[in-house]
C-alpha cells in the first residue's frame, strides 16, 4: 500500500526528533526552547510553500470560519503532542522517548468510535460511526510488543522517577496528536490540502510556542547558536517534512479505519530509525538477543498491516438518516 510506504518514509524525518531533542539536553539547551524554535522555524517554509502555490487566501477563509475549532485541536494536535515530547528529552533517552510514543499507534485505533462521516444516496444521507478495527489493533499490539522488546534490552540503571517524568507526558503526546490530526481532517472537510493544513495548525498553536519561548527567555536566557541550528534541523525534517507526508498519507485513507490505523502504525519504525541514528551519531550500542526478536516483530507487524489494510472494510453502524 502506497500510504504505508509514505508513512514509513515520514517515520524515518520524525526520528530526528528524537535524537537531536536528546542531543540538545546533553549539550544544555532548554526543552522550553527546542519546542518553540522548532515551529518558529516551520513557518518561514511553510508559508512560502502555501503562497506560491496561491492557497494562502484560502486558509485564511476556512480559519474564520471556525476559528475556535483550529485553535482548540492544533493546541492538541501540536501543543499537547510537541511540548511532552521535548519535555520528556530532558529526562531520558531518544529510545525510551522514540519507544513509549508507540502508544499512539493504539491510540489511534481507540479513537475510532469518537468519529464520524458521512454517506449519501439519492434519497438518503446518513452519519456513520466509525467501528473500532479489531483485526487492525491487535496487528498494532503486536507491533507494540516488539517496541517493549527492544525497550527491555536497554532499560537497565534508568531510575523509576526519571522513568515516570518520560512516560507520562509522553503517554499524553501519544493520545493528543492522533486526536489533534483526525478532528483536524473533520474541520478541514477536503477543502485544504495538506500544505495549507499543516500551516493552519502551526499558525494557530504559535501563542502556546511564544508562551514557551518567553519563559524560556526568562529562565535561561537566549537559546545557543547550536541550539536553534538544530531547531531548526528538527523543524524543517519532522515539522515540515515528516508532518506534511504523514498527513498526506492519512488524508488519503481517513475513511476507513482499517487503513488509517495501518499508516498510524508506521510510526512504530521511527524506533529502528532512533537506534541507527543514535548509534551513528550518539555513540549508543547496537541492539542485540531480545532487541533483534523486537525488531523483528515490528517488521513482521508492518507486513501483516500492509496485506490486511487490503481487506474491505466492513459495512459500518448506520445511526442517524434524514431525507435529503
Amino acid at each position: 500500500m502506497r500510504e504505508i510506504l509514505i508513512g514509513i518514509l515520514a517515520s524515518l524525518f520524525f526520528a530526528v526528533t528524537f535524537i537531536l531533542n536528546r542531543s540538545m539536553e546533553l549539550s544544555g539547551g532548554s526543552w522550553l526552547w527546542s519546542a518553540s524554535l522548532r515551529y518558529f522555524a516551520m513557518v518561514p517554509f511553510l508559508v512560502a510553500i502555501v503562497a506560491f502555490r496561491n492557497n494562502f487566501k484560502q486558509l485564511i477563509e476556512e480559519f474564520k470560519k471556525k476559528p475556535y475549532q483550529w485553535l482548540l485541536w492544533s493546541f492538541v494536535g501540536f501543543g499537547l503532542f510537541y511540548a511532552p515530547i521535548t519535555f520528556a528529552a530532558a529526562y531520558g533517552p531518544g529510545w525510551i522517548v522514540a519507544g513509549t510514543w508507540q502508544l499512539t499507534i493504539i491510540a489511534g485505533v481507540l479513537m475510532s468510535p469518537l468519529f464520524f462521516y458521512n454517506i449519501q444516496t439519492m434519497n438518503v444521507s446518513a452519519k456513520v460511526r466509525q467501528r473500532i478495527p479489531i483485526t487492525a489493533l491487535y496487528i498494532s499490539i503486536f507491533i507494540l510488543l516488539g517496541v517493549i522488546l527492544i525497550q527491555s534490552n536497554t532499560a537497565e540503571g534508568l531510575t523509576i522517577t526519571s522513568t515516570l517524568l518520560v512516560v507520562f507526558p509522553v503517554l499524553i503526546a501519544a493520545f493528543a496528536y492522533p486526536l489533534g490530526n483526525r478532528k483536524m481532517m473533520e474541520v478541514c472537510d477536503n477543502k485544504l490540502d495538506t500544505f495549507q493544513r499543516v500551516l493552519g495548525m502551526t499558525l494557530a498553536s504559535m501563542p502556546l510556542w511564544i508562551i514557551l519561548a518567553t519563559i524560556g527567555y526568562f529562565q535561561v536566557g537566549l537559546p545557543s547558536i547550536n541550539q536553534v541550528i538544530k531547531s531548526s534541523i528538527v523543524g524543517i525534517s519532522s515539522g515540515v517534512i515528516a508532518t506534511t507526508l504523514f498527513f498526506i498519507a492519512t488524508d488519503r485513507v481517513h475513511q476507513n479505519q482499517t487503513k488509517l490505523a495501518a499508516v498510524e502504525a508506521t510510526q512504530s519504525t521511527q524506533v529502528l530509525f532512533v537506534i541507527i541514528g543514535e548509534v551513528l551519531l550518539l555513540s549508543a550500542p547496537l541492539p542485540n538477543g531480545i532487541a533483534i526478536v523486537g525488531i523483528l516483530f515490528i517488521m513482521l507487524g508492518m507486513i501483516l498491516h500492509s496485506a490486511f489494510s487490503k481487506t474491505k472494510q466492513k459495512k459500518p453502524i448506520l445511526l442517524k438518516k434524514s431525507s435529503t
